[in-house]
C-alpha cells in the first residue's frame, strides 16, 4: 500500500511546475501588509502560519453557502456542510497516510489531542510506579497532561535528556525504557530549536518493549512529509493554523484497534448512539471522540490547506526551507555576538539565537519596527530553556513563502539591534 501511495505521490510532484516562491507569495493577502510603514516580513510561523487566499475563500464559501450542522440535518444545507466536513477528514488521512478515515478525529488542536489520549487511553490504565516518558524539549502541551495523569494516579514521569546541539540521547531513551513505561509521547520537530527527532526509530525501540507512542506533530506537519503507517505510530496530532490553515482545529490519528477500546473524551450530542437516563451508547469512530457541534468552516478550511500544500509540492517546500534554513544558519552566525541554540544535524527552517547580553523581547521590540516580526520568549519550553540556561530566546521560522531576501531584512535589523545597544 505504500509503495502505490509513493508512487502516485511521484507521479504527481513529476507533474508538478517547479517551485515559484514568488508565485506562492502572492496567495498570501497578509504578505502585502505594511508593519510600521515597512513591508512585512513574518517570520513567526512556528507559532502560526498565514492562510493562502484559497483557504481564506473556502472557509468564507462554507459560510457564505453552506452553513449549517452535521450530521444531524436531512434538509440541503445540512447535508452539504456534513459532505464538505467529511471531505476535509478523507484529505486528512491521506495527508497522513492513516489506513482508515475512521482514525482521523477532529480536535481543537494538538493540545486538546494529547490531551484526549492522555485521559482516554493512558490515564485509565496507569497505576502508582508506572511511568510515562517524554523528552526534555517538549512543549508545555506535551508535558502538562503528562504530569496531571500521573499526578492523579501516583505513576511517575520520566524525562529523556538532550546534548548541547539539542538532540535526544539514543542511549539515555533506551535506557529509561523499562518494564514499568506504560507510555511514550515524543515531539517530532522541536518548535524551540527545529529538532527532526529520530522518531522512526525511537518507535520501534518503544515497540520493542510494547510500549505505545504519541508523536506531537505540531511542527512538523507544515514542514515533512508524513506517512504514519511507516512512522508506526500509535497516535500522532498536528494543529491547523501551524500547516496554513485556520485556528481551532486540529488533528488526532489514532491506530484503530487503540481507538476502538478507549472510553469517550466528552459526553455530548454527536458520540451517541442513543440516551437514556438509565445508559447511553457510544457512536462508532469517528464521531464517538467529536462530542458536540465541531468547528465546520475550519475544518473545510484545514481540508483547502492540505489541498493546498499538496498543490504547491510537500516535497518542493522541504527544499526550499532547507535551502533558507542554511542560509539563515550562515548569515545569523555571521553577526557579531550572535549565538545560534539548536545546531542538531537534523533540522526544519528554525533558527532560535540569542545576541550577548540582550534580552530576546528587546530584540523583537526593534525588530518590529523595522516591519519584522519573530517570537520572543520561552516558546512553551521553559524546560528546554532551564536545560541550556537561559531563560528565552529571539527565534525566526520560516514557511514555504519566506525568502532569502527576508532573511538579508532580518539580518540588517539585527545590526540595528546592536547599534541600539552599542
Amino acid at each position: 500500500m505504500r509503495g502505490a501511495h509513493s508512487l502516485a505521490r511521484n507521479d504527481r510532484d513529476a507533474a508538478r511546475p517547479a517551485f515559484d516562491v514568488e508565485k506562492v507569495r502572492a496567495d498570501f493577502p497578509i504578505l502585502r501588509v505594511m508593519a510600521h510603514g515597512k513591508p512585512l516580513v513574518y517570520l513567526d510561523n512556528a507559532a502560526t502560519s498565514q492562510n493562502p487566499r484559497q483557504v481564506i475563500e473556502a472557509e468564507s464559501n462554507y459560510y457564505a453557502t453552506s452553513n449549517s450542522n452535521v450530521h444531524r440535518g436531512i434538509h440541503y444545507l445540512s447535508e452539504r456542510a456534513t459532505s464538505a466536513f467529511e471531505a476535509s477528514r478523507d484529505k486528512a488521512r491521506d495527508f497522513l497516510h492513516a489506513r482508515d478515515r475512521a482514525e482521523v478525529i477532529f480536535v481543537r488542536g494538538t493540545t486538546e489531542a494529547i490531551n484526549l489520549v492522555a485521559n482516554s487511553f493512558v490515564r485509565p490504565g496507569l497505576r502508582a510506579g508506572d511511568e510515562v516518558l517524554i523528552s526534555t524539549m517538549e512543549h508545555h502541551s506535551n508535558i502538562v497532561p503528562w504530569q496531571l495523569a500521573c499526578e492523579a494516579t501516583g505513576a511517575k514521569l520520566r524525562v529523556v535528556p538532550i546534548n548541547e546541539a539539542g538532540e535526544i540521547i539514543l542511549s539515555e531513551f533506551e535506557r529509561l525504557l523499562g518494564p514499568r513505561t506504560r507510555f511514550v509521547s515524543l515531539v517530532h520537530v522541536s518548535n524551540a530549536l527545529g529538532t527532526v527527532n529520530p522518531v522512526k526509530q525511537m518507535i520501534a525501540m518503544a515497540h520493542a518493549q510494547g510500549v505505545p507512542v504519541l508523536l506531537d506533530g505540531a511542527q512538523a506537519a507544515p514542514h515533512v512529509v508524513l506517512d504514519v503507517q511507516d512512522l508506526g505510530c500509535d497516535f500522532y496530532a498536528f494543529s491547523g493554523h501551524k500547516a496554513y490553515a485556520p485556528t481551532g482545529i486540529g488533528i488526532l490519528y489514532g491506530r484503530r484497534e487503540h481507538l476502538e477500546k478507549m472510553p469517550p473524551y466528552q459526553g455530548g450530542g454527536d458520540m451517541i448512539r442513543s440516551v437514556s437516563f438509565e445508559k447511553t451508547t457510544y457512536n462508532d469512530l469517528p464521531h464517538r471522540f467529536e462530542a458536540g457541534t465541531p468547528n465546520v468552516g475550519g475544518a473545510v478550511g484545514l481540508g483547502a490547506a492540505i489541498d493546498y500544500m499538496n498543490e504547491i509540492g510537500r516535497e518542493a517546500v522541504e527544499k526550499h526551507e532547507a535551502g533558507l534554513l542554511a542560509y539563515a544558519t550562515e548569515k545569523l552566525s555571521a553577526v557579531p555576538k550572535l549565538r545560534i541554540v539548536g545546531t542538531a544535524k537534523h533540522k526544519v527552517a528554525v533558527v532560535s539565537f540569542l545576541i550577548d547580553s540582550i534580552h530576546p523581547h528587546d530584540m523583537g521590540t526593534i525588530l518590529d519596527l523595522e516591519g519584522i516580526a519573530i517570537r520572543a520568549g520561552h516558546h512553551c519550553t521553559q524546560p528546554l530553556m532551564q536545560r541550556f540556561g537561559i531563560a528565552a530566546t529571539a527565534r525566526a521560522s520560516f514557511g514555504c513563502y519566506n525568502t532569502k531576501e527576508e532573511i538579508d531584512a532580518l539580518v540588517a535589523g539585527l545590526d540595528k539591534v546592536l547599534e541600539v545597544f552599542a
